[in-house]
This record gives C-alpha cells, sequence and structure tokens, in this order.
C-alpha cells in the first residue's frame, strides 16, 4: 500500500506515518508551517505551489488529510481562515485524489453533534454549534460525495506522542516533569472519550487494509470531563504543585460553542474488529512514564 499523509508533523499524521511505516507500507508524510526530518513540503491550499511534493506523479492508493484550523475559539473569529485550512485544503486533496484515483481518509470529529444526546454512534443527526464544526462537517460531507471510496474517522480528544506536545495531556505531563506549577480552569460538564492517536492509526490502518469506506467513530474505552482527564494525568505526579479550579461551560465563557455531551459509541468498528484492543489514559501513561524513567 502507497499512501500520502497530509499534515504528518501533526499528532494524528505522525502515529499515521510511524506506524503505516512499521507495518511495511509505503508512505510519505507532508508538513506546510512545522518541518519534521522525513517529511516533504506540502501546502493544501496552493496546489500549484513550486516546492509542493508531487503527490500526482508519486501516485499513491490512498491520501490522508491530517491538517485543519483546530483551534476552536479562533475558528470563531478567523472564519476565513477557519474555512480555508479545512474546507478548501479538504476540497484541494479531493482533486489530487481524483487525478491519483486514490482512496480519500478524512479525519473528522464530535464537534459535528450538538452534545444533547452523547455519546454518539455514526448514525446519529449531525447538529454542528461552532464554526469550527461547521467547517468541520462540511469538509466531512463534501469527502463522502466527492469520492465513493471516502474512509471518515470521527476522532476526539486526541492524546499521544506529538514532536510538538501540544495536546492537552502532553503539556500536564511536560509541566510536571519540570517542576512547573499547573493552573488549570476546566469544565466539568464537558465529557468526551479521550483518545491516543496511536490507537487512531492502528485502527485506520486496519480499515484501510480491509477496504473499509463511510463514517467510523473511533474511541478509547475511557469516558470522561475535563477534570477527570487532568486529575486522571496528575494522579502520576503526586509532587506535583497544580491548582485545578472546576467550572461549567458557561462560567468559562468560550467563544466557540461545546457539544457538552460528546464523545462516542464505537459499536461499529468493536463489532467488525472485535479483537482489536484500545489503550487508555492509565496504559498510556504508565508505558510512556516507563520509558522515559
Amino acid at each position: 500500500m502507497r499512501v500520502f499523509i497530509a499534515g504528518a508533523s501533526g499528532l494524528v499524521g505522525g502515529n499515521c506515518l510511524k506506524h503505516f511505516t512499521e507495518q511495511g507500507w509505503e508512505v510519505i508524510g507532508s508538513y506546510f508551517s512545522y518541518h519534521l526530518p522525513g517529511t516533504v513540503f506540502y501546502n493544501t491550499l496552493d496546489p500549484e505551489h513550486a516546492e509542493n511534493f508531487d503527490i500526482v506523479g508519486w501516485k499513491p492508493d490512498v491520501i490522508v488529510h491530517c491538517g485543519a484550523m483546530t483551534h476552536v475559539d479562533k475558528c470563531e473569529t478567523e472564519q476565513d481562515e477557519s474555512y480555508k485550512q479545512t474546507v478548501l485544503s479538504t476540497k484541494n486533496l479531493i482533486a489530487v485524489a481524483k487525478k491519483c484515483n486514490a482512496r480519500f481518509v478524512y479525519m473528522s470529529t464530535d464537534y459535528v453533534f450538538d452534545g444533547k444526546n452523547g455519546p454518539y454512534r455514526e448514525e446519529a443527526p449531525v447538529n454542528p454549534l461552532s464554526v469550527y464544526a461547521r467547517h468541520k462537517l462540511e469538509a466531512e460531507q463534501m469527502s463522502l460525495k466527492e469520492l465513493d471510496n471516502t474512509l471518515v474517522l470521527r476522532v476526539t480528544n486526541i492524546y499521544g506522542d506529538e514532536a510538538r506536545g501540544k495536546n492537552f495531556v502532553a503539556r500536564i505531563v511536560d509541566q510536571c516533569k519540570n517542576n512547573q506549577k499547573l493552573t488549570l480552569k476546566l469544565p466539568y460538564d464537558q465529557y468526551a472519550s479521550p483518545t491516543n492517536a496511536w490507537d487512531i492509526a492502528r485502527a485506520m490502518f486496519v480499515l484501510l487494509r480491509d477496504g473499509k469506506t463511510g463514517i467510523y467513530h473511533i474511541g478509547s474505552t475511557d469516558y470522561m470531563n475535563r477534570v477527570e482527564l487532568a486529575l486522571r494525568v496528575l494522579q502520576y505526579f503526586p509532587d506535583a504543585e497544580y491548582d485545578l479550579i472546576p467550572m461549567n461551560t458557561e462560567e468559562l465563557n468560550q467563544p466557540a460553542a461545546r457539544p457538552l455531551l460528546g464523545g462516542f459509541v464505537k459499536m461499529k468498528f468493536s463489532n467488525e474488529y472485535p479483537d482489536f484492543l484500545f489503550g487508555n489514559i492509565d496504559s498510556y501513561l504508565k508505558k510512556s512514564l516507563t520509558v522515559t524513567a
């Protein structure tokens, strides 16, 4: 299998690049603003950019799109940029996939739901609440409409090994390791399914290997709010100094509306792959802290 990963310097893309390569697939991953060794330049907003890697010439069997504008609140104030990075980038990569006759993978989110009746199965009605969510849904639906062989993975609260360590769990771990005091104002009424990017990569691999298409919800065995997630991490650092201030979403006054009861029921995936074992926050931390000890 020959796979091109757009956004391979990010959390999900980087884990996919590593796992697919280890499984023997021929993989090329791209970066735009943050270069990682072994990645090539590709600007999804400018397919004719002179420095772009020649995807069409390489003829991938699959194109995986891991790029988007993920700063949810920033999307509210920079709607044009959100549209470009999430919707236009997808439109451009779909055009490339058509030229290559390649399958397409789009990474989506539980934010396509309104959070009133979660956790969600794939057939639940969508109702995005924010600019970010509306753009993610638009790109998701466009992918499914334009390419019959599209695979959509909806994921949420992603954590794991990442070059820049930007994810929520990684930031807490880094601050604890560096003996920095943490001040955390977190919502106790926003629930989701925190998922290791490594598990997302593993799940994507088996779905691609088996020629699956359509929408799949991918989630861990965890289902918790943000306060619980932080405390789960902090229990591995008994000497950590922190102020944890639980708040409700209304008190936080975040610019973008959040789905409160988000997250997933991954019954579809688990029924098709009953032997696939997902990890959780505890298994990830126990392994990563043992490795770095």
